[in-house]
């Protein structure tokens, strides 16, 4: 067996082209370019091509009234119904501590950016202020960033997460089953030095996937928490004219420092005029990469071995992206995207018609008819990416929207853990028969 590279090209031979050739290639190309718009016009695409096919399983799938997107009903229910505390800062020593730093002196505003759960949680239609009719309990909290603006040490955190836990009742009689905490950033729950040990059981939200940190374990389990979209910049997000509009087409020489640095603005225009946008890891594995590429509407390249992708229960990745292996990055990988249908076939048909009709923008001419490969792609994506804002759980095919999809399918009708007992008229009661109405913090943690 060879070990020669394989090479993804569209034509392995070539042949004499003549005169009659070209010209039946453009006639061929012509004709090709109406009949495609026609179909295109009569058939738009199916939204349900970006579901897997659950047929074969008899399964039940419903609209949650989003753009396409449907939810499996086996697991789910067949509506959102469920009741989420929210741990007040002032309830439980400790709290602003994680929210705010050790002197208070943490700026909200600052430590919001990426942090989204949060705040429309405290909005959210399905939150409850009474902890007994709860389903879910959520413990706020911005460790990142109170972290990287120095209100609060690895040694400060770890403690006075283990002081929070203390604290709550609840949290103990469900073993932390019923608990949900976010961490978002590569470091995901290593933040909190001792979380294998006391919310190994909860509910982590999170949009790292990986073994976090440069740590040999993964505080992420697939089977319990959920991957969240990373926080897109609000100005791709907004309805109307974005800062992602695109510029004329050009190869720019793009700089990163200096006096011609590249703004914010003109890296998402550049973008805009891409087909492929590559998506590596970071200094993790997640990157905010791949959710920005489908609101400049390229094809995201995910060139991250390790990554999770949220929302796979509805959402077939194949159909709207395109990961290659991160050990293959090279000529292997442009050859492969340039051998896509639409990319080096129709590249070598415009370089004929140039010759043939000189007088013709071969570039403009070719976006019409040559990438329709890839606008499907695109057209594909533009249909889940509202999944991918952080807008409020009542708009339709939201990420919050998905996130409470997900926690529903959390929910457990009983809970148990190694420090509740249960008697024979169904009160909770401790290993000291204390019924759990009378659990009094704080209460020594395992």
């Amino acid at each position: 067996m060879s070990n020669n590279p394989r090479i993804f090209s569209a034509h392995p031979h070539n042949t004499p082209c003549t005169r009659t050739h070209q010209i039946g290639a453009l006639i061929l190309i012509t004709a090709t370019f109406f009949f495609t718009r026609l179909f295109n016009q009569s058939f738009p695409p199916s939204p349900c091509n970006l579901i897997h096919d659950h047929s074969s399983q008899n399964v039940n799938l419903r609209v949650a009234k989003s753009n396409g997107v449907l939810w499996p009903e086996r697991g789910y229910g067949s509506h959102l119904s469920l009741n989420i505390y929210v741990y007040d800062e002032n309830e439980i020593d400790g709290l602003k501590d994680l929210l705010y730093g050790r002197d208070g002196t943490v700026s909200t505003n600052a430590c919001l950016k990426g942090q989204w759960v949060l705040r429309l949680l405290l909005e959210s239609r399905f939150r409850t202020r009474k902890k007994d009719e709860a389903d879910l309990f959520f413990v706020p909290a911005y460790v990142k960033c109170v972290r990287m603006l120095g209100g609060l040490n690895d040694k400060e955190i770890n403690q006075t997460y283990v002081k929070v836990l203390s604290q709550m009742p609840y949290f103990r009689q469900s073993g932390g089953r019923d608990h949900m905490f976010v961490f978002p950033s590569g470091a995901g729950a290593h933040l909190f030095r001792s979380w294998a040990i006391y919310i190994n059981r909860s509910i982590i939200l999170t949009p790292e996937g990986d073994c976090t940190d440069k740590k040999d374990t993964s505080a992420f389990n697939t089977w319990k928490d959920i991957i969240i979209p990373g926080n897109v910049d609000d100005g791709m997000t907004k309805t109307g004219a974005t800062i992602s509009q695109p510029l004329p087409l050009e190869c720019p020489e793009l700089q990163f420092s200096g006096p011609e640095k590249l703004g914010r603005v003109e890296y998402f225009q550049h973008l805009g005029n891409a087909k492929f946008c590559l998506a590596p890891r970071g200094e993790s594995s997640w990157t905010l990469r791949f959710y920005e590429s489908f609101f400049v509407e390229c094809v995201p390249v995910i060139l991250s071995d390790q990554v999770e992708l949220p929302f796979q229960n509805v959402i077939d990745y194949t159909q709207i992206s395109i990961k290659w292996p991160s050990t293959l990055i090279g000529p292997e990988l442009l050859e492969y995207l340039a051998s896509i249908p639409g990319q080096i076939g129709y590249s070598l048909l415009l370089g004929a018609l140039i010759i043939l009709l000189s007088s013709i923008t071969c570039l403009n001419f070719g976006v019409c008819f040559s990438d329709d490969v890839i606008n499907q792609m695109i057209a594909r994506g533009r249909q889940v990416k509202c999944m991918w804002v952080s807008s409020p759980d009542s708009e339709a095919c939201y990420a919050m929207q998905a996130v409470m999809w997900e926690l529903q399918r959390k929910v457990r009708q009983f809970h148990q853990s190694a420090e509740a007992f249960w008697l024979h008229n169904g009160s909770i009661v401790n290993g000291n028969l204390v019924e759990f109405t009378n659990w009094k913090p704080p209460m020594p943690l395992p």
